[in-house]
C-alpha cells in the first residue's frame, strides 16, 4: 500500500480517539470497499489489464484502502486534489515502508483512497516509482504532487516537517541522505476529472 500521509486500513479498536490538529479519519467498512472495488473495476475497464491484476481470486479482492492524511480535514482536502487530477504523486520514507512492514509500491499497483470519513472515492493506479536521496527530489516531482505554489521549495518545507516530526517519533533522522520512495499515479476511477479545489484568498488586513 501507500504512502505519503497514509493512514491504513485499522480496526475499529484501533481507531485513535484523537488525532492531532483535526478529526480522525473514519475506518473503512469492508463491504462497503468490496462493493466500490467491483464497481470501480467494471467501470475503469479493469478487464483490459488482466496483466497487472491477474484473474480468478486475486482479481476479485478489494486492493489496499487508505486516507491521504492523519486527519479527516486533510485527508478530504488531499482526495479533492487527486479526484481533480491536480495531485498525481506521493512520496514516502523508505524507512516508513520498512517499520510498517510493507513491501515498496511498484508499477502497476493498485489502491483505494478513502475520504475523512473512511468511504471509498476514488481508485488509483502507481504508473511510476523511484528511490532517491531526499536532496534529490527534483521540481517535477514536487510539481506533480502540488504542495503550496507547485515549487521544489514548496515540496521541501512540508516534507522537512512532516519527515522530521515522523523521524523523531520512530527515533530516526532525517537528513539529505534518508532515501524517499517517489510515486506517481493515475485516477482510474472515476473516469472524469472533477472540479479543482477552490485556491483561498489571503485575508487582506
Amino acid at each position: 500500500m501507500s504512502h505519503d500521509d497514509a493512514a491504513p486500513d485499522a480496526a475499529p479498536d484501533d481507531a485513535p480517539d484523537d488525532a492531532p490538529g483535526g478529526t480522525p479519519v473514519g475506518v473503512p467498512d469492508g463491504e462497503e470497499i468490496a462493493a466500490f472495488w467491483e464497481l470501480a473495476r467494471g467501470r475503469a475497464g479493469l478487464g483490459r489489464l488482466a496483466a497487472v491484476v491477474g484473474t480468478g481470486a486475486r482479481a476479485s479482492l478489494p486492493p489496499p484502502a487508505w486516507a491521504l492524511g492523519d486527519t479527516a480535514e486533510e485527508a478530504d482536502a488531499q482526495l479533492a486534489r487527486v479526484l481533480a487530477r491536480t495531485r498525481t504523486a506521493m512520496t514516502t520514507a523508505l524507512w516508513e515502508l520498512a517499520d510498517a512492514d510493507v513491501a515498496p509500491p511498484e508499477r502497476g499497483d493498485l489502491s483505494i483512497v478513502v475520504d475523512g470519513r473512511g468511504h471509498p472515492r476514488a481508485l488509483i493506479r502507481t504508473t511510476a516509482v523511484r528511490q532517491v536521496r531526499f536532496a534529490d527530489v527534483d521540481a517535477e516531482h514536487a510539481a506533480a504532487e502540488g504542495e503550496g505554489d507547485g515549487s521544489l521549495e514548496a515540496w521541501r518545507a512540508r516534507y522537512a516537517g512532516r519527515l522530521a516530526q515522523a523521524a523523531a517519533v520512530a527515533g530516526r533522522v532525517l537528513d539529505d541522505d534518508t532515501s524517499v520512495v517517489l510515486e506517481q499515479f493515475e485516477v482510474r476511477f472515476p473516469t472524469r476529472p472533477a472540479a479543482a479545489p477552490a485556491v483561498r484568498e489571503p485575508a487582506l488586513s
